[in-house]
């Protein structure tokens, strides 16, 4: 526990200590500024239209705020870090940066599998779509999600909490996660890193194994369907499908291996932590027709507005 251990605070080491820091710094502020603008039009597309009322949208609704959230909790600390020598950070706050990224990234996984669920409903159960998929029910459904992300995030402070740490305090990382601070624990983490794989490299897993078995029926199920059927609900999916492999790909990586440090861990901590955030806006809207449409209303609303004052 904190009260027996040596070290109070860490030194982040960053994505690197060369020449490229400030570089790095412009593109990290470059991918935040791109992730909170593309992810809050989103939100406030999906907020102020009222053709997009399906739960399906509801879902993304929650899926953006996840995003700019996840984003937030590790760009800023990032960003601010980066203009300091040796930043620090103190073990209260690297517990509260492990709860936040745990808490939003598996926020966005049970969103995910949320979001496959009401597709398969609206394709494969057309007929009892809205009774299935009420407007309470996909509330308690997101209530229910939240929920476990927060019980899946205390497990994840309860594993860090359980470390102690009396030597070395340099993280080789640009934020507090549970694999690099099993390497600065003095104590033997065999246990603890199954601890580890079987929760969050369990989580990770098993919800992909589950998201592609459901794209897999849904796509088999549209034969029944029409042309245009067909074509609406594969341009629908395949955004999902896309957001879902770009965002798992990297996290079953980090996730379900033993404690070891690759030379490639940071830059891909930084595509799931950074990229995807910033690519899921992009991602739903250049695919989605209604959400461009409800952009260029709201777009044009704002315009006319300015003009009449």
């Amino acid at each position: 526990m904190q009260l027996n251990n040596n070290v109070t605070e860490f030194i982040l080491f960053g994505l690197t200590q060369g020449p490229l820091r400030k570089k790095i710094l412009f593109v990290t502020f470059l991918l935040f500024l791109g992730t909170l603008l593309g992810n809050f039009l989103i939100i406030t597309t999906i907020k102020t239209s009222q053709t997009l009322g399906s739960p399906m949208y509801l879902f993304l609704f929650h899926l953006s705020l996840s995003d700019t959230c996840f984003s937030t909790s590790i760009a800023l600390r990032m960003i601010v870090d980066a203009l300091f020598k040796n930043p620090t950070i103190s073990f209260s706050e690297c517990i509260v940066q492990v709860f936040s990224s745990h808490f939003f990234g598996c926020l966005e996984i049970f969103i995910l599998m949320l979001m496959a669920l009401d597709r398969y409903v609206a394709i494969c159960k057309p007929l009892h779509y809205m009774t299935i998929m009420g407007r309470r029910v996909c509330g308690v459904l997101v209530a229910v999600a939240c929920v476990g992300s927060c019980v899946h995030s205390l497990a994840q402070i309860f594993l860090a909490l359980s470390l102690p740490f009396c030597g070395p305090n340099v993280i080789d990382h640009y934020l507090c996660a549970l694999q690099p601070l099993l390497q600065l624990a003095c104590t033997d983490t065999y246990v603890i890193n199954l601890f580890l794989v079987s929760n969050s490299g369990a989580i990770c897993t098993v919800s992909f194994v589950m998201l592609m078995l459901s794209y897999i029926i849904i796509f088999h199920s549209l034969r029944n369907h029409t042309a245009e059927g067909r074509r609406k609900a594969l341009s629908t999916c395949i955004s999902h499908v896309i957001v879902v492999i770009l965002f798992f790909g990297p996290c079953i990586f980090i996730y379900t291996r033993p404690a070891t440090t690759f030379s490639m861990d940071k830059m891909i901590a930084v595509f799931y932590t950074l990229g995807t955030p910033l690519l899921n806006p992009l991602i739903y809207t250049l695919r989605n027709a209604e959400v461009k449409n409800a952009m260029r209303k709201l777009w044009s609303k704002n315009l006319i507005s300015c003009d009449t004052q």
